[in-house]
C-alpha cells in the first residue's frame, strides 16, 4: 500500500520561510512524477511545482517561481518544498501529490500552511 506522510507546515508570517516535506512508501519504483499541489479557502486545487518522472523537467507556478524550490531523493522517494518570502495569498492545504509509473495517483493527507500579514 503506498502512503505519502507530509510534514512542515505551520504557520509564518509574510516574508517568512517554511519548508515542507513527504515521504513516501509503498512503491516498487523510483519511476515517479512527485509535487507539491495547494488548496485555499474557497479556491480549486493547483499544482504549485512538480518534477517529472525521467528527464526531471521542473514546473512552478507562477506566483511562486523565484521563491520556492522542489527537490527529490529517488532513493528514499520523498520530495521537499522549501518556500520563501510567503505572502498570506500562500495560505492553503498543501497536498503532495506522486504519480507511479502506471500514472496511478496517489495523495498526502494535507497539511496547513498559514501565512499572517
Amino acid at each position: 500500500e503506498v502512503q505519502l506522510v507530509e510534514s512542515g507546515g505551520g504557520l509564518a508570517q509574510t516574508g517568512g520561510s517554511l519548508r515542507l516535506s513527504c515521504v513516501a512508501s509503498g512503491f516498487t519504483s523510483s519511476d515517479i512524477a512527485v509535487g507539491w499541489f495547494r488548496q485555499g479557502p474557497g479556491k480549486q486545487r493547483e499544482g504549485v511545482s512538480c518534477i517529472s518522472k525521467r528527464d526531471g523537467y521542473i514546473y512552478y507556478l507562477a506566483s511562486v517561481k523565484g521563491r520556492c524550490t522542489i527537490s527529490r531523493d529517488n532513493a528514499k522517494i520523498t520530495v521537499t518544498l522549501q518556500m520563501n518570502s510567503l505572502t498570506p495569498e500562500d495560505t492553503a492545504v498543501y497536498y503532495c501529490g506522486m504519480n507511479d509509473y502506471y500514472n496511478r495517483a496517489y495523495w498526502g493527507q494535507g497539511t496547513q500552511v498559514t501565512v499572517s500579514s
